[in-house]
């Protein structure tokens, strides 16, 4: 759906189909923003417009069509399983690897950190089934955003997109702070020699990063040019990645000291579990492949493979090179910002400390290149509801890809990245990214069971008790974790009420809803198995980082009251008068035609 500058009948928002020419009309088009007088009508009625946000959620015809046809252009259909495999491999191996192996072994769990790779892993690859199904279902850009508008409604989708792009943003930064680290081990340098050292600043902000700057706009524009290019670069690069990889495992148990796991849990069972919640950063990646089900050939038989094979060969290879580390050197003496580069150096290989430190950079780039496509699309998506300025949800007609929302994440990217210290980075994106994944499992669960229109008040009401107790049990046993309640009678509690909890969504509520194409096995047992350990995850991370991921939720919140909840109400309404609705469609009411709306929504 092409629209030129014509304003849309009911909520009289203007749509450009091309070019930016920095007016407010190409930032904020909605009727709400035409005049002071008309956004202070707007804010007189945040009320009203909070509570249909709240209970509206949006139809997968419409999510389809609809909204995907404001970006003008549509993007291209070039990818197969094999593209999404490499990108997954590509998004995933990188920093957490070659960074956080060494800052956890040293610091938070010794050898058992491969046990702490093992747990990160089959929480990340409980979401990554969870994510198969919606990408084969809703193959749209939005990813995560889009299957929660469909399933949790918009203000639920609102705030896990700002999280989202949190995600990437502070995702993409630690890796280009990463990538200086190891380009000055390659030239025999610290990396703070290639730092700019602010005394003004606090310490956990004033080593200042250009190189990090000068990485992330180069990786910028290949994202731009084609997204097919961008994939043919990223499997060159992740097959040369995977080769060094080999190399160190099998040189590097050459040098291997069975000796040194000998003391395997210096730090405890509460050591792994902490490392577990940080090294999970190691794992974040894989949902941009979901964003590709738009440019993705056969969405339902590309997904599945992509998706579960990268996450199956990567989980391998962190516990391999985990353990191959932890061989190499006894964990008080590995290093924290170059891991294994030191570790060959110090066992007699200092060659071998070259060929590490180029694979590292080969793959810390395959990840800032996949984590710009996949930033940008979930922008594009979030741009396409009007949620943030539809000036970013433009898709170029020469290249296939959105140019606007690509420059605009790596730009906020570049600044986190010059001034932020990866420690902090590493802990808030693995809270605002377990997040998601538990909302993700969440949707999956509301999706098989309910219906609007089929589903009956009672099995809804039975629906929502038990979705509350999954949490509330989750939370309870997260939560005395990470109080460090002492002895096993609170788990002896907790963890039986959440197998119940299971148990009767299991047994008394029926599913509503069969998968088309695909569909994740062990429903409602593998769902609610991840919001389980997502959420035990999250009771490890320290609060300094709660009270970050805190103060960002409140400004979410404050830009959606005032901006977000005006834009997205406006451009409902208008796509409701197009579609020639006049009546708000109730839950439970019956079956909307495509595109038509639930609750309100589109």
């Amino acid at each position: 759906m092409a629209v030129g500058d014509d304003a849309n009948g009911g909520g009289g928002v203007r749509r450009r189909q091309r070019g930016c020419l920095c007016t407010k009309a190409d930032f904020f088009p909605e009727e709400s923003f035409s005049s002071w007088s008309a956004y202070g009508r707007a804010l007189r009625s945040t009320g009203s417009r909070l509570a249909d946000r709240l209970t509206s959620r949006s139809a997968e015809s419409a999510e389809l069509h609809e909204v995907r046809a404001r970006s003008g252009a549509d993007m291209r259909r070039d990818l197969t399983w094999w593209d999404l495999v490499w990108f997954g491999v590509g998004a995933v191996i990188g920093a957490g690897i070659f960074v956080l192996t060494g800052q956890e072994a040293h610091d938070a769990v010794g050898p058992a950190i491969v046990v702490s790779y093992v747990i990160s892993g089959v929480s990340a690859m409980l979401s990554v089934f969870c994510y198969t199904e919606f990408g084969v279902e809703i193959p749209v850009a939005g990813g995560s955003f889009a299957y929660l508008r469909v399933e949790l409604g918009d203000f639920m989708a609102f705030v896990a997109a700002g999280n989202i792009l949190l995600e990437y943003c502070i995702g993409g930064a630690a890796v280009a702070r990463a990538w200086t680290s190891y380009f000055a081990t390659l030239l025999n340098h610290k990396p703070n020699d290639f730092r700019i050292h602010a005394s003004s600043l606090s310490a956990e902000y004033s080593e200042l990063d250009p190189i990090a700057v000068v990485v992330i706009a180069l990786v910028c524009v290949f994202a731009v040019v084609s997204t097919k290019g961008t994939s043919r670069f990223n499997y060159v690069l992740s097959i040369v990645h995977i080769a060094v990889i080999i190399f160190i495992i099998v040189a590097g148990l050459t040098r291997a000291d069975t000796a040194n796991m000998r003391d395997f849990m210096p730090y405890g069972v509460r050591g792994i579990f902490s490392a577990s919640a940080v090294l999970f950063f190691a794992y974040i990646g894989f949902d941009a492949v979901s964003t590709m089900a738009e440019e993705t050939k056969n969405p339902a038989r590309d997904i599945p493979i992509g998706l579960v094979g990268a996450m199956t060969l990567t989980t391998a290879l962190y516990c391999v090179l985990a353990v191959t580390l932890c061989l190499m050197q006894p964990y008080g003496a590995i290093d924290k910002d170059a891991p294994f580069s030191v570790a060959f150096a110090d066992r007699g290989m200092d060659w071998g400390k070259y060929i590490v430190a180029f694979g590292a950079l080969k793959g810390m780039t395959t990840v800032l290149l996949v984590g710009a496509v996949g930033q940008a699309r979930y922008l594009t998506h979030i741009a396409r509801t009007h949620m943030m300025p539809p000036w970013l949800a433009q898709v170029h007609p020469r290249t296939g890809t959105p140019v606007n929302a690509t420059v605009a994440m790596l730009a906020a990217t570049a600044v986190i990245a010059f001034f932020t210290d990866l420690n902090i980075l590493s802990s808030l994106l693995s809270i605002s990214t377990l997040f998601i994944f538990t909302l993700v499992a969440v949707a999956l669960l509301v999706r098989r069971y309910y219906v609007s229109g089929e589903t009956t008040v009672a099995d809804r009401n039975k629906l929502a008790a038990c979705i509350a107790a999954i949490l509330a049990t989750s939370a309870a046993t997260a939560g005395c974790w990470g109080v460090d309640v002492k002895g096993w009678v609170p788990y002896a509690v907790t963890v039986p009420a959440w197998l119940a909890s299971t148990a009767c969504l299991w047994a008394f509520v029926p599913q509503a809803r069969a998968p088309k194409l695909w569909g994740v096995p062990l429903v409602p047992w593998l769902p609610s198995a991840s919001i389980a350990i997502n959420v035990f995850l999250l009771g490890s991370i320290d609060y300094k980082s709660f009270m970050r991921f805190g103060i960002w939720t409140v400004a979410l919140l404050v830009y959606y009251l005032f901006v977000g909840l005006h834009a997205s109400y406006d451009t409902a309404k208008a796509l409701a008068a197009e579609l020639a609705l006049t009546a708000k469609v109730e839950e439970g009411d019956g079956k909307p035609a495509r595109g038509a709306v639930h609750n309100g929504d589109y």
